[in-house]
């Protein structure tokens, strides 16, 4: 059985090593499809900051009202997903890049 991994391991060690670093390549037509990108992080955004106004009026309502607080879930909801979405690009390229 270790005969089999070591074939394998050799195999694989030979191929990968004549594929070599390739250099990352735009494909055509991407100004495209980075402009759709461009847009959905805007819109990301601005709903982000929609979401935490929203919410912090909101809390001024019920703290006002008198009522119970379920807005400041709301505020921390809406600044975690900020968070995440601005942060994914990074995330990426951490995961992907070297």
């Amino acid at each position: 059985m270790s005969t089999i991994l070591l074939a394998v391991h050799e195999t694989y060690s030979a191929v990968l090593a004549q594929v070599g670093n390739p250099t990352p390549e735009a494909p055509p037509a991407s100004d495209k499809l980075l402009k759709l990108v461009r847009y959905f992080t805007w819109f990301v955004l601005l709903s982000g900051i929609m979401g935490i106004t929203y919410a912090g009026g909101r809390f001024a309502w019920e703290k006002w009202t008198g009522g119970g607080l379920e807005s400041p879930k709301m505020v921390a909801g809406a600044m975690i997903g900020g968070i995440i979405a601005t942060s994914a690009g990074t995330i990426m390229n951490a995961a992907i890049g070297s």
